[in-house]
């Protein structure tokens, strides 16, 4: 333990020397113990956190317990209709466009119809902007989430089964209780324990294993379901004399479309609609060539059912603790992957974000739209991001999305019988490029080994063991090293 004495110390000099040791510095004064049975005294006096809270709650006035209880009070209380509802409503339409064929083709990377893409991003939008507290945050499937579900039901039950789309919804309902319960008994502080290197080392690696899942649309050829990166390389090579060239081409050519629309959209504001409208784009040019030629060897989406999803209550239950393990493990990543983004969305647009409040908000939305033939959603990292840059000012944005996605399902559905798969695997790797962060490598790699080590260990861990092992690992490795930071910090004696 290193040890520097100060006889008299600066400020300034403080400062330097408390940070200049490069890692948690716990900094003891020597004062005269008559300081300590001074503040013995004071913190004897000081409240409990549970009268704290009791205290707090009884000052409370009808209003304060209101938007507790519904959190979109707080941006309608000061809604400006001239200037927020213009931008909400220029936002929503935006992200709503853009998730429709996003919905469709993370369905299709959960092993669903892609119905049930759209149906996830219907009701659980309504109900995140009456209870989520972020304004930003856009909800629905995620293609991180989807691969787990597809991943972990596969290894259960036939995907052309009605049992896998039972269990699909019933993964909902049990990641909407687990995150209401999480919210409730004011969990959400353990996030803070998460390396933002596991993290971004775990998104890297599970963006690769998406991209490469997808692949099989672009070759012509089934491909073996894992989230391991060896048996999915695997698989591809031996069926490589079954490819074709048509679904490749017309693959290769969406994608290179997508990606240029995405540039253009990030790189010059005047073009930022480009961003958001490359999807739709896909859709629409992929359906107009195959309703034109015909062509024999592009698979198309098929026939989509008409019509709003009815109410039902999820059944499978006699799965329930089998599928336990899983419902935590898209729990753990549906909070890490919504909660960051709402929190550096809020800090954008100043005003704060109770990580409570939003696994709550979270929670229910998966409930109820697991009642409505959801799958587990949650926030998305392309679409938020789009939203705030489309200048959403509230939650009036998510539920302009959500009549969007209701106009779709009522209206639409017809013509989205000959998507090319093609144009929807495009989508989905076009989205997951963004999430391939190997910058972060480089930097931590300058910065801080240690971090760098968390990076690459998770990263590794993700594409050789799968996603399951590598969130497990990547926490582990994450909660040891502050375990080990706060029991062994740096001493400077002032």
């Amino acid at each position: 333990m290193e040890k520097s004495s100060f006889a008299s110390a600066s400020s300034g000099e403080l400062t330097a020397a408390v940070y200049g040791a490069g890692r948690p510095v716990r900094v003891i004064p020597l004062r005269h113990p008559l300081d300590a049975a001074v503040r013995e005294a004071a913190a004897s006096s000081s409240p409990s956190p549970l009268s704290a809270a009791m205290e707090r709650a009884r000052a409370m006035g009808p209003w304060e317990w209101a938007e507790a209880a519904l959190p979109c009070l707080a941006w309608m209380r000061s809604y400006r209709w001239k200037e927020d509802f213009q931008a909400d409503l220029a936002a929503g339409i935006t992200v709503g466009v853009m998730l429709v064929p996003q919905a469709m083709s993370y369905a299709k990377l959960a092993g669903l119809h892609p119905i049930y893409g759209l149906y996830t991003g219907f009701v659980p939008l309504f109900v995140y902007a009456i209870f989520g507290s972020s304004r930003q945050l856009a909800v629905g499937p995620v293609a991180l989430v989807s691969l787990l579900v597809s991943n972990v039901l596969g290894g259960i039950v036939n995907s052309s089964s009605e049992l896998y789309t039972e269990l699909a919804i019933l993964l909902a309902f049990m990641v909407g209780i687990l995150e209401c319960l999480m919210g409730l008994l004011r969990l959400g502080w353990l996030i803070r324990f998460i390396s933002h290197s596991v993290i971004s080392g775990f998104t890297t690696a599970s963006a690769i294993v998406i991209g490469l899942s997808q692949i099989k649309y672009f070759l012509g050829y089934s491909v073996t379901r894992s989230s391991k990166i060896i048996p999915l390389v695997e698989s591809i090579i031996a069926g490589i004399d079954q490819f074709s060239w048509p679904p490749f081409v017309m693959g290769s050519a969406f994608l290179v479309i997508l990606l240029i629309m995405k540039k253009l959209g990030k790189t010059n504001k005047k073009l930022r609609f480009l961003r958001a409208s490359g999807p739709l784009t896909a859709v629409v040019l992929g359906t107009l060539f195959v309703k034109i030629f015909r062509p024999p060897a592009i698979s198309v989406v098929g026939e989509i059912p008409q019509g709003l999803p009815s109410f039902s209550i999820p059944r499978g239950f006699e799965h329930l603790m089998s599928l336990m393990p899983t419902a935590i493990l898209i729990t753990g990543v549906a909070i890490l992957e919504s909660v960051g983004i709402a929190k550096a969305l809020a800090a954008k647009n100043g005003y704060e974000l109770d990580s409570n409040k939003e696994l709550f908000g979270l929670g229910l939305s998966n409930i109820c739209g697991s009642f409505f033939s959801a799958y587990p959603a949650t926030g998305s990292f392309s679409r938020s991001a789009v939203n705030h840059e489309s200048g959403a000012k509230t939650g009036l944005s998510g539920i302009i999305m959500g009549i969007i996605i209701c106009s779709a399902l009522l209206f639409m559905t017809p013509l989205f019988t000959d998507i090319p798969q093609c144009a929807l695997a495009a989508i989905v790797i076009s989205a997951v490029t963004g999430l391939v962060d190997y910058e972060e490598a480089i930097f931590l790699w300058g910065i801080d080994k240690k971090d760098f080590f968390l990076w690459a260990m998770t990263f590794v861990t993700t594409l050789t063991f799968g996603i399951e092992i590598g969130v497990l690992v990547g926490v582990g490795f994450s909660l040891a090293f502050v375990i080990h930071e706060s029991a062994n910090p740096h001493i400077v004696y002032i």
